[in-house]
C-alpha cells in the first residue's frame, strides 16, 4: 500500500487533485464514479495508519462527523461501500479559508468580523450542546463558501467531553495549533468548551486587527507571552472599536479560564446583543495614590519648616561666632598686659 495520489481510484472515488496537505492527513478532490458527485476525501498519511490509537481516533472523528447536521459545519458522507483503507468522505465546499481571507484582504470591518464570528459561534454552540469539543478552531479550519456561508471543518482532534481522550504515538497530549490554543491547554490540560471559546475569540481578534493577541516574531515568543502576559485589547490596534465589542473579545480570550465565557452559546448571546459597558470603579490603588500625594505634601511642608528653622539657627550660630571673633580682636592679648 502507498499514499494516495492524483489519478488513483479509491473504493469508487476517482482522485482529481490535492486540496490540502496537513501533518496527519491529506485532503483530495474526488468524484464519486457512481453518482458523479464531487466530494472531498480526507486520507491519513500512510505511516499513521499503522498506529492503533490513531486508527481509533480517526474512527471516532468519522463517527462524530456523521452524526452532525448543521449549516455551519462541513457535512460528512457515509462511504458507498466497505472501505479498503482509512479515509473520510466529506462535502466539497468551494471558497476560501478564513486564513486566506485575512492574509489577502487584511483586517475586516468589525461588523463583518462579528458576522463571521457569529456563524462560527453557531457551529460551536451546536457542538457544545451535543457534548463535543472541536479542539482545533483556527482560520485554516474555517471555510467561507462562495454562497457566503461559513463552515467549520476538521474534527481530527474533536472529542466528546464524557469520552476518554486519545493520544497518538509521537504526538503531544495537547494537540492543536499553539496560537489558538488556550493557556490551560498549553499546560497539558484537556480543553473543554471554554478552549473553543478562547480560539474563537482569538480568531475574532485577528479578523478585527489583522494580528494575534500576543506579540512575538515567532510562535515560541507568542507562547511565552501567553504564559506570562495579559493580552492587549483589540482597541489598541483598531481605534474606534466599540467598547462593548472590545469587552466581549477580551472576555472570550481571558487567560483565566474561570473569567471566560463558559460555552460558545454564551459568547454568541453577547455577539448578538453586546452588553453595555459600565465604567469600572476607581481601584483601591488610585485612592492609595491620592493619600500618598497628600502625605508627600505634608512631609515636604515639614521638611521645609525644619529647613527654615535650621537655617535660622545656623545663621544665629554664624552671627554669634562672628560677634565673638570681633570682640576678641578688639580686646588686648594676655601677653601685652602688665
Amino acid at each position: 500500500m502507498r499514499d494516495l495520489d492524483v489519478g488513483d481510484v479509491l473504493d469508487g472515488y476517482r482522485v482529481e487533485g490535492l486540496l490540502a496537505r496537513g501533518g496527519m492527513a491529506s485532503i483530495f478532490r474526488a468524484v464519486d464514479e457512481g453518482s458523479g458527485e464531487v466530494v472531498a476525501l480526507k486520507v491519513p498519511h500512510l505511516h499513521y495508519e499503522a498506529d492503533v490509537v490513531f486508527w481509533e481516533r480517526f474512527r471516532r472523528e468519522e463517527e462524530i462527523a456523521l452524526r452532525l447536521d448543521h449549516p455551519n459545519l462541513v457535512r460528512a458522507r457515509p462511504p458507498r461501500r466497505e472501505k479498503t483503507r482509512v479515509y473520510l468522505v466529506m462535502e466539497l465546499v468551494a471558497g476560501r479559508s478564513l486564513a486566506a481571507v485575512v492574509r489577502e484582504d487584511g483586517p475586516l470591518a468589525p461588523s463583518r468580523a462579528v458576522e463571521l464570528a457569529r456563524q462560527a459561534g453557531e457551529a460551536l454552540a451546536y457542538l457544545h450542546a451535543h457534548g463535543i469539543v472541536h479542539g482545533d478552531v483556527k482560520p485554516d479550519n474555517v471555510l467561507l463558501g462562495e454562497d457566503g456561508r461559513l463552515r467549520l471543518l476538521d474534527f481530527g482532534v474533536a472529542h466528546v467531553e464524557t469520552a476518554r481522550r486519545l493520544t497518538v504515538s509521537g504526538l503531544s497530549a495537547s494537540i492543536g495549533t499553539p496560537d489558538y490554543m488556550a493557556p490551560e491547554q498549553l499546560r497539558g490540560r484537556a480543553g473543554d468548551a471554554r478552549a473553543d471559546v478562547f480560539a474563537l475569540g482569538t480568531m475574532l481578534y485577528e479578523m478585527i486587527t489583522g494580528r494575534l493577541p500576543y506579540a512575538g516574531s515567532d510562535w515560541e515568543e507568542r507562547l511565552r507571552a501567553k504564559r506570562l502576559e495579559d493580552p492587549v485589547p483589540p482597541s489598541a490596534h483598531a481605534p474606534g472599536l466599540p467598547p462593548a465589542l472590545d469587552a466581549v473579545v477580551m472576555k472570550a480570550i481571558a487567560p483565566d479560564v474561570a473569567q471566560r465565557y463558559p460555552t460558545a452559546a454564551d459568547l454568541l448571546a453577547d455577539l448578538r446583543h453586546p452588553p453595555p459597558v459600565v465604567p469600572a470603579a476607581a481601584p483601591p490603588l488610585v485612592r492609595r495614590r491620592r493619600i500618598d500625594v497628600r502625605l508627600v505634601g505634608a512631609i515636604a511642608a515639614i521638611v521645609a519648616a525644619l529647613a527654615v528653622v535650621g537655617g535660622v539657627a545656623w545663621l544665629s550660630h554664624l552671627r554669634g561666632a562672628e560677634d565673638a571673633a570681633a570682640r576678641a580682636a578688639r580686646a588686648p592679648s594676655a601677653a601685652a598686659r602688665p
